[in-house]
């Protein structure tokens, strides 16, 4: 598999950013499923009518960008048409040749007139209202209607658009065509009445629901008005009967879809509480940090005063060394209390360094600024503050910021191994991975005993392409680190993207069982979560890797990731609903905007799939057809398409 699928391990950086990158350590597991779709040439699960696929970005539709005016209006009629007549051929020939004849989109019309068939039906044209109408013959009604839709072509090519309007009014009342009220409704789009544009191909669709013009049109219409999730729909409806082959519709589909999560997003983080993230998360953050001994003065046999500032500090360390939920919640009441009594003495920058630190993992991070701004001003020395600091502009997007942090750090001190580890993930995160090689290089020359280090550079060296020198990395870490069950899983990723199925299965359980016996309190869920990935994408085993998943969630309930990946199983099971559930409590646990927009991208995606479900259910069997043709996983579930990143 290609090496650009490969993310950073799955122990969240310090330089978490939602800006530039999903949680860090949800990363390899969307990798994990990113990767088998771009090795099937972006596969894609289109359940009920939707075509959703999973990137390192979150989910993605098979899509690009379309916005149906009036200029292109006739370019694709006669594929229409003809895909319709190879439908009706056998049922009826010489009607479906017939209506041929009078189904034409407008176009413009060059200045030079030319001899046509059509030019003269245009001059003289029939004057009918309401009342005459229904005294003429059929025939006559067809014939007239004819004459006014090249009338209305005519004046459409001329941009005269109200007379448009009025000659495609007539024809209808001859004869009511969904050719003629799409027409109208391209009228319409040209003069921006969007209103009346819904109103036509609305009565288009309803003579034809699969005509892929009046989809496109009305949904353009939605756009314009801000009905976002309706023109979602329409693009996907439209995708779905063309087959996938229209760009424009599909790029439109994407686009609407961020439109939809961002605004949801929004909304979602205005009345969000403020809490801390699953214990996994906050375990991994933490320990992207070299462990230290607590400062001097806050161990255990130190007698200190009960209710005092100093004991509320040592608490808070005692409780989050438990690396448990309930620790990390007592550790960050712990801290603020610490801050509340004061009395602190040189352990104060200490403490606003171990508040914000909870502050920024509660998504506080305007207070978890504030507090690393007051820690750096009391000790510049404390060069963790700076880098935390790092991390959280970088999350706001401010990476000279971060990159300013950083050489503050040095200044202070240079021969700090956290500083070259930390700003290695900056590199990392921003696709600089020569630079974040040297980083990572750095940080181990300083300190060989920090298995991360060479786990990042490991990665990084895939990434860079060289495969040779990542696996001598990831042997020597098995070597150096064989009862640390990181560095196991991390490896089992990178087997897993060359699809070396049944050793990266080995290498998960053996990070499993490591973790239960190291940590059976505290443990880790994500070998757990990568094992359930690596059996899906091997062996399509959906029973084991939802128990697997299951499992994590038992160990972890507010675990995103693997909610969020038993999500998918569902979806890729046609179980939407249920699905639909999981996405949404993925976005409800998720930390920040980013975090949040990328659940809710694929919580809408599948949202949609059981509105075209109910919408289209003919489109069931279409999607079924296309799947068979390409054999693989469910035939049912899945067709050709293009993985796209939608963050």
């Amino acid at each position: 598999m290609s090496a650009e699928s490969v993310p950073i391990p799955g122990r969240p950086p310090a330089l978490d950013t939602s800006s530039l990158s999903s949680q860090s350590s949800s990363l390899p597991i969307w990798d994990r499923l990113s990767t088998w779709a771009s090795e099937n040439k972006a596969i894609v699960y289109t359940i009920a009518g939707i075509a959703v696929v999973v990137t390192g970005a979150g989910v993605v539709y098979y899509s690009t960008d379309s916005s149906t005016t009036a200029r292109d209006l006739g370019s694709d009629e006669k594929k229409r048409l003809s895909k319709k007549e190879r439908k009706k051929a056998k049922k009826d020939k010489d009607k479906e040749q017939a209506q041929s004849q009078v189904k034409t989109e407008p176009q413009q019309q060059p200045k030079q007139k030319t001899s046509t068939v059509e030019s003269d039906p245009s001059e003289n044209l029939p004057q009918v209202d309401p009342s005459t109408v229904e005294s003429l013959p059929d025939q006559e009604r067809k014939e007239y209607a004819t004459r006014l839709k090249i009338g209305g072509n005519k004046a459409y090519g001329d941009k005269s658009y109200n007379e448009a309007i009025d000659l495609y009014g007539k024809a209808i009342l001859c004869k009511p065509d969904p050719i003629f009220y799409s027409n109208r409704a391209a009228c319409y789009n040209a003069l921006g009445n969007w209103d009346k544009v819904v109103e036509d191909t609305t009565a288009a669709l309803a003579l034809d629901s699969e005509y892929v013009k009046a989809l496109n049109r009305r949904a353009n219409a939605y756009e314009n008005l801000e009905s976002y999730s309706e023109a979602l729909l329409d693009y996907t409806a439209s995708c779905i009967i063309d087959g996938f082959r229209n760009e424009q519709s599909a790029h439109s589909v994407e686009r609407l879809l961020k439109k939809v999560a961002e605004a949801k997003g929004k909304a979602i983080l205005e009345g969000k509480e403020k809490k801390l993230p699953s214990p996994t998360f906050i375990t991994n953050y933490l320990g992207s940090f070299r462990p230290r001994p607590r400062p001097e003065g806050l161990g255990d046999d130190i007698d200190l005063e009960e209710g005092s500032g100093k004991a509320q500090l040592r608490a808070g360390l005692a409780a989050m060394e438990k690396k448990t939920g309930e620790g990390y919640h007592a550790a960050s009441t712990a801290f603020d209390k610490a801050l509340e009594l004061r009395d602190l003495g040189e352990h104060e920058s200490f403490a606003y360094n171990m508040r914000g630190t909870f502050r920024y993992l509660r998504g506080e991070n305007a207070d978890a600024l504030k507090d690393l701004d007051k820690s750096v001003e009391l000790d510049p020395s404390l060069t963790q503050s700076y880098i935390k600091r790092a991390s959280m502009h970088l999350e706001l997007g401010n990476r000279e910021g971060a990159a300013q942090d950083f050489e503050k750090a040095m200044e202070q001190k240079q021969d700090d191994p956290d500083i070259y580890y930390h700003r290695a993930q900056l590199h990392f995160i921003l696709g600089e991975f020569a630079e974040a090689a040297k980083d990572y290089q750095k940080s181990i020359d300083l300190d060989r005993d920090f298995i991360f280090s060479h786990v990042q550079l490991g990665v990084t060296q895939y990434k860079m392409g060289s495969i040779a020198s990542s696996m001598a990395t990831f042997r020597r870490c098995i070597k150096n680190f064989d009862k640390t069950p990181d560095v196991y899983n991390y490896y089992g990723e990178l087997l897993l993207d060359q699809q070396k199925y049944s050793e990266a299965i080995e290498k998960f359980d053996t990070a499993i069982e490591l973790e239960k016996n190291s940590k059976p309190m505290g443990m880790n869920v994500l070998p757990l979560i990568n094992k359930a990935l690596g059996l899906f994408q091997w062996k399509q085993d959906f029973q084991e890797a939802q128990k697997l998943c299951q499992k994590a969630l038992i160990i972890d309930p507010e675990c995103d990731i693997a909610v969020a990946t038993m999500a998918q199983l569902l979806l890729q099971q046609g179980k939407v609903t249920d699905a639909l559930k999981y996405f949404q409590q993925a976005a409800e646990l998720s930390r920040t905007e980013g975090e949040i927009v990328n659940a809710l991208s694929y919580a809408e995606a599948t949202r949609t799939q059981l509105e075209v479900q109910e919408k289209y259910p003919q489109l069931q069997s279409r999607l079924q057809g296309m799947g068979g043709q390409f054999g693989g996983m469910r035939t049912d579930a899945i067709a050709i398409a293009s993985v796209i990143d939608i963050l």
